[in-house]
C-alpha cells in the first residue's frame, strides 16, 4: 500500500522508530494520527513535521488501555474521515536479568506494552481497515522476536508473540485489501532503554559496541517494506545475518549471542 494520500495511526510516535515512521509517511504524502503515551515528546514530532502539521494530530494514549484504545477509532475517523493503517512501533525492553532475577511486575509491564498493546490496536482498527478499499498492518516485532537473547527472554517471549500474531493475521485476511507486514528490526538507535526505564550494562573493558542503524533509515526500510506490502522486513544487517544464522543452525545462532551477553550478565 503506497502511503500517499492515506491515513496512518503511528504509536510510539513520540519517539525513536516511531517518531522516524510518523515523520517519513508524512514526507511521503501521508496523513498521521501519531499516538503516544508522553505528551512531551508527542508535541516534539509534531513540531518537526514543520511545514505539514496540518497533516499530523497527536493522540496521548495508554496502548495498554483498551477503553482508551477502543475509543480512538471514532475520534479519528472525526478528524480525518477515514484510516487506512495502523503502524504498531510503541514498545519497551525489560531489564537486563536472567528470568530468574526478574520480577512478575517487569514481565506483565514488558507484555501488556509489546503484546496486548499491539493487539489492542491491530484488533479494534480491524473493522475500519476491512471497509478500505486497501489498508495495511504493520507490527514491529524485533530480531529478539525470533533470536533468543539472554537476559533479554521475556522481551523476546513478548515480541515472538507479537510475530505469530501478525503472520496468522495475514493467513486469516488473505484474500481481503488489508496487507499485513512482521518488521524484525536489529540494533536500531532510539531511546527504548529510557522509556523502558532500563539502564543498560557497561561494556566489558575493551568490548566492542555493536553498530546501530539510525532511526530514520529503519523507518525508510520499514515504510519501504510496507509500499511493497512485504510479509516480512529485516531491518538492519545484524537482523539479516541473525535470520540466516537461525535458518541454518538455531542452536548455533543462539549460542553466538548468549556467548557476547555472557560477560554483560555476570555483573
Amino acid at each position: 500500500m503506497k502511503a500517499a494520500g492515506k491515513v496512518l495511526v503511528v504509536t510510539g510516535a513520540g519517539s525513536g522508530m516511531g517518531r522516524q515512521v510518523a515523520l517519513e509517511l508524512l514526507r511521503r504524502g501521508a496523513r498521521v494520527a501519531a499516538v503516544d503515551i508522553n505528551p512531551t515528546t508527542l508535541d516534539e514530532t509534531v513540531t518537526l513535521a514543520a511545514g505539514r502539521a496540518d497533516a499530523i494530530a497527536p493522540y496521548v494514549v495508554n496502548i495498554t488501555d483498551r477503553s482508551a484504545v477502543e475509543a480512538l477509532p471514532a475520534a479519528l475517523v472525526d478528524r480525518f474521515g477515514a484510516v487506512d493503517g495502523v503502524i504498531n512501533c510503541a514498545g519497551i525492553i525489560q531489564p537486563f536479568v536472567r528470568l530468574a532475577d526478574l520480577d512478575y511486575a517487569a514481565i506483565d509491564r514488558v507484555f501488556d506494552v509489546n503484546f496486548r498493546g499491539t493487539l489492542y490496536m491491530t484488533k479494534t482498527f480491524l473493522p475500519l481497515l476491512l471497509k478500505r478499499p486497501e489498508a495495511h498492518v504493520v507490527n514491529i516485532s524485533s530480531m529478539g522476536g525470533f533470536l533468543p537473547v539472554p537476559g533479554q527472554t521475556v522481551y523476546g517471549a513478548s515480541k515472538a508473540a507479537v510475530k505469530l500474531l501478525t503472520e496468522g493475521l495475514h493467513s486469516e485476511l488473505a484474500g481481503t485489501a488489508v496487507h499485513v507486514t512482521v518488521v524484525f528490526p536489529g540494533a536500531v538507535a532510539t531511546n527504548i532503554t529510557t522509556n523502558s526505564g532500563v539502564e543498560i550494562p557497561a561494556m566489558p573493558s575493551g568490548g566492542k559496541t555493536p553498530p546501530v542503524l539510525p532511526a530514520d533509515r529503519a523507518a525508510q526500510i520499514i515504510l519501504d517494506g510496507m509500499e511493497r506490502n512485504r510479509y516480512r522486513v529485516l531491518v538492519g544487517r545484524d537482523a539479516r545475518l541473525m535470520d540466516a544464522l537461525c535458518r541454518l543452525s538455531p542452536r548455533r545462532a543462539g549460542d553466538f549471542i548468549a556467548s557476547q551477553m555472557k560477560d554483560l550478565l555476570a555483573r
